[in-house]
């Protein structure tokens, strides 16, 4: 006898992930997962009737949760991969490459193409001149800003020329000072601090020639690659830390963990005024600095209770996903074409809104995203 599934089980298993818990550090799923509600939320509250800033405090930015996070995992591969290879060359780095761009491209040119599709049909309401073939190279941003045209892609940008441009910036240090019999480790460390100081003194720079208000802080300075790229390097810092120095890593956590908080939360709640230059140059990096000091305590988080671990595990998996369709491709059609009229139906659309992120967001991993990870695995072998 055939024992037919019921159809309610059917459409849940559609949505089920399977993942492997005892391979992930819970803690960084937990900030990973995090960082991307917080950023969900931020552009959740362009439901303005539905009072959606909830929890109606701030939040620590999401996107530089992101940066330092990555920089500490997929700087912390690189990492490993030139301490433990007799040579850092060409094949190498392109391994890398490979590796990464498996990862991050496709999705990144299916929901580009989503985006020229509802911007050109005048699904949502943004200016299709925007949109141009920088998109496709990752140069929307790199130099001078963009506004409008799939906005949320300016992070990505930064991480997809960090992660081209570090390896080179590393392969070529290292060519230059073996020669001296430097150690690979001050060898990585130069590399750091390349990434930590010449993106900060770009924006130093451009702080001293320009004038901005809060929105164009954001656009010209906090938005634009070459001025960023030190976020991300504080990441591959932390990673360097780890790596060399686990007992003060391990032993830093709580007193680390707490200085995060206090630091973000007084970033958080200070008065910067846009056009000064404390402002353009610091605030940023201060917001950057007070996520560094989180990853300790969340990288030695490795128990929670099942439930917990399973939602936030899934969203952590999710996240990139997450990130590329919850702005133009869902709060922007929602808010483009369902309209609220009151608090009622601004709520019941700020409801759907998230139940469209996750539940749209899981199908694309599971169905594109991870089937095309699991191609690159089978690649590579």
């Amino acid at each position: 006898m055939v024992i037919k599934m019921p159809m309610i089980t059917k459409i849940i298993n559609l949505f089920r992930l399977k993942p492997d818990y005892k391979n992930r550090v819970f803690g960084l799923d937990l900030m990973r997962a995090l960082a991307i509600i917080f950023v969900v939320m931020g552009h959740g509250s362009m439901l303005e009737k539905a009072n959606t800033k909830f929890p109606w405090i701030h939040l620590i930015n999401g996107v530089e949760l992101f940066f330092v996070l990555s920089g500490f995992l997929i700087g912390g591969i690189l990492l490993k991969i030139f301490q433990n290879k007799e040579s850092f060359g060409i094949k190498t780095i392109g391994d890398f490459w490979i590796r990464r761009w498996f990862r991050t491209l496709p999705n990144y040119y299916l929901v580009l193409i989503l985006n020229i599709i509802v911007v050109y049909f005048g699904i949502i309401k943004e200016d299709f001149s925007q949109f141009n073939w920088k998109f496709f190279l990752f140069l929307q941003n790199f130099s001078s800003p963009f506004t409008d045209f799939f906005w949320e892609s300016w992070s990505l940008s930064i991480e997809e020329w960090f992660y081209l441009l570090f390896p080179i910036i590393l392969g070529v240090i290292y060519f230059v000072l073996k020669r001296f019999k430097i150690n690979k480790k001050a060898i990585f460390l130069v590399a750091v601090l390349v990434f930590l100081i010449i993106p900060f003194l770009l924006r130093a720079f451009k702080a001293s020639r320009i004038d901005v208000d809060e929105f164009w802080l954001g656009v010209k300075i906090f938005k634009v690659v070459i001025y960023r790229l030190d976020s991300i390097a504080l990441g591959l810092f932390a990673a360097f830390i780890k790596y060399w120095y686990p007992k003060f890593w391990f032993k830093s956590r709580n007193i680390s963990f707490i200085s995060g908080i206090i630091i973000s939360y007084i970033i958080l709640y200070t008065a910067w005024l846009p056009n000064a230059y404390i402002t353009k140059v610091f605030q940023i990096f201060f917001e950057s600095i007070g996520c560094f000091l989180l990853l300790p305590k969340f990288d030695s988080i490795t128990k929670a209770p099942k439930i917990i671990v399973k939602f936030f595990t899934h969203i952590s998996l999710i996240s990139y996903s997450m990130y590329l369709l919850n702005l133009a491709i869902i709060a922007e059609v929602i808010n483009t074409n369902f309209p609220a009229h009151d608090t009622f139906s601004a709520w019941s659309l700020y409801v759907i809104y998230w139940v469209a992120v996750i539940g749209f967001s899981t199908l694309l991993y599971k169905y594109y995203e991870k089937p095309i990870m699991d191609l690159r695995d089978k690649w590579k072998k």
